[in-house]
């Protein structure tokens, strides 16, 4: 059942269970190219993409991210405003995204590539992450920036499977990282997720990870700190324009 985020204070979703939005752009042009409800640092990065695909993506995005987030906080999309945590890595202001002038109880991570943008809602740390599924040649180069144990499970694998399972991996690993706030600051070759279960036994006990169905020709995965208790979780889809706060 299509969904779409409406301008009413929405409850959070229950401890490991995480609210996903998929926004398909293709089916939305004029919502991709509304940049109203942006604040200046946003209108600002999305103009400096040189390719208007990039730009129409990225304006796409945080708007689906402040549409949503607005249906949480019961506030206007342009009203909200965002800060950074502390980096883990390196102490500097750029780790995890959070929201400036609201309980720190809702968490939230974004992820746009191609024709998807994915957002996830949660009242723990979250990480998302969608990605296009690349050919044999890209699969490659992203398996050797896996962790050791990661690159021997992608060359057992029969070629004709590898590109797949390396990018289902490689969102569980990049959902990760953002949920820690590190992003690729952290070296993904550090933590071990592995091919297998989602769920199944590894280093990190206190991150769990669930695949997410999308559309054909992308990959993407949630990560939340906890564990998650819900299935594997089916975004609601974002369709047509949001609509006015009232």
């Amino acid at each position: 059942m299509e969904s779409t985020p409406q301008p009413v204070r929405r409850s959070l979703p229950p401890p490991g269970s995480p609210d996903l939005w998929l926004l398909r752009l293709s089916d939305t042009p004029d919502t991709a190219s509304d940049a109203a409800t942006l604040d200046p640092s946003e209108r600002e990065r999305a103009a400096s993409f040189a390719r208007p695909a990039d730009r129409v993506r990225f304006t796409a995005a945080h708007r689906t991210l402040r549409a949503v987030l607005g249906s949480y906080l019961g506030v206007p999309p342009a009203e909200i405003r965002y800060a950074r945590e502390t980096c883990p890595c390196c102490g500097g202001p750029h780790g995890r995204p959070a929201l400036l002038g609201f309980p720190g109880d809702l968490h939230f991570s974004l992820s746009h590539r191609g024709d998807l943008v994915l957002v996830g809602v949660a009242g723990e740390p979250i990480g998302v992450d969608v990605e296009l599924v690349p050919d044999i040649e890209g699969s490659g180069e992203l398996a050797l920036m896996l962790h050791p144990g990661e690159q021997r499970e992608a060359q057992a694998l029969d070629p004709v499977r590898r590109p797949a399972a390396v990018a289902r991996l490689w969102t569980r690993k990049e959902a990760y990282l953002k949920g820690l706030g590190t992003g690729l600051g952290r070296d993904p070759a550090l933590d071990y997720i592995g091919l297998g279960a989602p769920d199944g036994p590894r280093p990190r006990v206190d991150w769990h990870f669930r695949d997410v169905p999308v559309d054909r020709g992308y990959v993407a995965a949630v990560a939340t700190r906890g564990p998650l208790t819900a299935p594997a979780p089916r975004p609601n889809r974002v369709t047509g324009r949001f609509p006015r706060h009232r």
